[in-house]
């Protein structure tokens, strides 16, 4: 009803319009059989194509009143692709034509004294409002000489254009672009700096830094005369840690470039080292060795910075802060960088290391304006090694989860998801054993034996963490680790039905899936590498409402954008360009079809590629995407 009132609306604008018709139409007839209508368009304005779904804009068709020794092959049909795009008016993509269009419409000649008489109906639109339009036709054996049908042998000119007069959809090519919605996309630019944020806390709780920060305030109070020149030196010196590690983050982009981030995130190779360097930095951690900068760095730094004064100087003590607490720092700003730089975000490694140094910054600034404050602050001990152990383990279950896209993007096969699930629920057995003092670390004191009340409860989170992964050895969908745990789809045994799986991860199989069981597409643009994915696969799509709806009325297709696995023949896309890889070709079409790069990107097609709605990205809500999904659908069938 709402369209209805829509067209009407857009109606009466064109009666307020005037006369005027931006659309000029001739006709022609061919020898072979065909009325070509051609249009021209003034510019502003464009002209609907034929393959309009109900309730929306009125498409351009033809109406023969009446028909004399002659009949209709077929329907009415552009001779060139029309161009695509979405109007929220009529919440639904549209095809149209601007400046120029021609229509085909095939006869058949019974008679040579043969007489047609029609109407081709169409509707203009532009700037000024929208215009119906009519042009009238009259066609005769006195205007055309048309050799009947008996006359035109097989083979001819006449057989081809028959072939050529099929259905007006089956006339666009699958891979051609569209124009999708604009949406507000959900940006994770909070995400990282607050990770960063949170990996400057657990910094400052290492035995690397804690013990400084007294030290560090107290020089300050005590080399000026002023608390008011004491707190703008420990102002200029927490900035000069900010600025440190951010050039740091800053370095990473440049020295990579976007481009180059965006391929850390799926690279086998990079991955791998990644997985290496985290097992590094996480068995340091647990106490096996410890990682130190050269000391004569540190001892030139300090020097200099005795040697100087002023802000330079501030300057220079911050930077020996982070040559100093680098053993304890390290291994967190490593995950960090690591973290940040695959997540193809550009900005990522700098915001990460803005909140890092944030953090890391403040309560040398806030110690040094309220210095009575560090009285109530926890003195050292080994309760900061505890802290170090526990960030080692958890070091080592992230660095799994590299090894596992590099396994996945490769397909060696080494990590599948029970694998992957069995490794973590060992480690945060151990976890909780070590935090109940059973199992000891190097660098523990041997005498303290007693199990705090933290470490109780630290205990009781890591065990229930692990009996929690376990039934997931058998297919559970284990939500709170489907960002990090591999794809269902590695799982070698699974009791459990309720998994989202693929149709095909070929997209124009998918089109020929559609058009032989008549059910729409549901593109999945997706990746090994990524976690937003994998959160979607298990908290949304895994479902039983989303479920039902894409195995009963839709073809599932999972288009891997990191599969580097190679083609059988390399694929030239519209853009001259030679890809080799499978998930080059389907990032190829993301871009070239739907001007989109990131990833998950769902999207509802009919049996031409064409978009039934808009699309959908991250977000985990369940009824948004049933309802996401039953639009389509009834656009579908409409």
């Amino acid at each position: 009803m709402k369209r209805l009132f829509l067209s009407l609306f857009l109606f009466v604008i064109a009666l307020q319009a005037g006369a005027q018709q931006p659309v000029r139409v001739t006709h022609e007839v061919t020898p072979e059989g065909v009325i070509e209508f051609i249009a021209e368009i003034e510019p502003g304005y464009y002209m609907y194509s034929t393959d309009i779904p109900k309730g929306g804009p009125k498409p351009t068709y033809v109406k023969f009143s009446e028909l004399e020794g002659v009949e209709l092959v077929g329907e009415l049909v552009p001779l060139e692709e029309p161009m695509s795009k979405y109007e929220s008016v009529f919440n639904m993509q549209v095809t149209y034509f601007e400046e120029y269009a021609v229509f085909a419409q095939k006869i058949k000649v019974l008679d040579e004294n043969f007489f047609m008489k029609g109407t081709l109906h169409y509707q203009s639109c532009g700037a000024m409002g929208c215009v119906p339009g009519r042009y009238d036709f009259t066609i005769s054996n006195g205007e055309v000489a048309v050799a009947p049908a008996a006359q035109v042998g097989e083979g001819d000119a006449a057989s081809e254009v028959v072939a050529e007069s099929k259905p007006a959809d089956a006339e666009i090519d699958p891979w051609s672009p569209v124009e999708m919605p604009k949406k507000s996309s959900h940006s994770s630019i909070w995400v990282t700096f607050i990770l960063g944020f949170g990996g400057g806390l657990l910094a400052l709780l290492t035995p690397c830094v804690w013990p400084i920060i007294p030290m560090t305030v107290s020089f300050f109070l005590k080399r000026s005369k002023a608390k008011k020149e004491a707190v703008r030196e420990a102002l200029i010196y927490g900035a000069s840690i900010v600025v440190i590690y951010l050039l740091l983050g800053l370095a990473v982009t440049l020295i990579f470039g976007p481009a180059a981030l965006n391929e850390l995130a799926t690279n086998a190779f990079f991955n791998v080292f990644f997985f290496l360097m985290l097992l590094v930095f996480g068995a340091s951690f647990l106490g096996g060795f410890e990682i130190k900068l050269p000391s004569s760095w540190t001892n030139k730094v300090d020097e200099k910075a005795g040697n100087t004064t002023g802000m330079l100087s501030i300057f220079l003590m911050a930077f020996t802060l982070a040559l100093v607490s680098f053993s304890c720092t390290g291994p967190i700003i490593g995950f960090l960088l690591v973290e940040t730089a695959t997540s193809g975000d550009i900005f990522a490694p700098a915001v990460g290391m803005f909140g890092f140094a944030l953090s890391l910054a403040l309560p040398f600034t806030l110690f040094a304006i309220f210095p009575s404050l560090l009285k109530q602050t926890p003195r050292s001990g080994g309760w900061m090694n505890t802290i170090k152990v526990v960030l080692g383990f958890v070091e080592i279950a992230f660095a799994l989860k590299f090894l596992s896209v590099a396994d996945l993007t490769k397909g060696w096969g080494i990590l599948d998801r029970e694998t992957f699930l069995a490794l973590w629920i060992g480690l945060f057995i151990l976890l909780g054993m070590y935090l109940l003092k059973i199992i000891r670390m190097p660098h523990d004191d041997p005498s303290d034996r007693n199990t705090s009340v933290t470490g109780f409860f630290g205990a009781l989170l890591s065990f229930a963490f692990a009996v929690y992964m376990i039934p997931g050895l058998w297919g559970a969908p284990c939500k709170a680790i489907s960002a990090f745990a591999p794809p269902m789809f590695t799982q070698d045994f699974s009791m459990y039905d309720n998994t989202f799986k693929s149709d095909t991860h070929d997209y124009d199989e998918a089109i020929r899936m559609s058009r032989e069981q008549n059910k729409p597409i549901f593109l999945d643009f997706t990746g090994h590498g990524c976690v937003n994915c994998r959160e979607m696969e298990t908290a949304v799509l895994g479902e039983a409402a989303v479920l039902d709806i894409l195995q009963k009325d839709y073809i599932v297709a999972s288009l891997y954008v990191d599969d580097r696995a190679l083609l059988d023949e390399p694929f030239v896309g519209k853009d001259g360009l030679e890809y080799n890889e499978v998930g080059e070709k389907w990032s190829y079409l993301q871009q070239h079809k739907f001007g989109e790069l990131s990833q998950p990107f769902y999207v509802l097609v009919d049996s031409n590629g064409q978009p039934l709605n808009g699309s959908f990205a991250f977000k985990k809500d369940v009824g948004d995407f049933v309802d996401f999904l039953k639009e389509g659908l009834k656009n579908y069938k409409r």
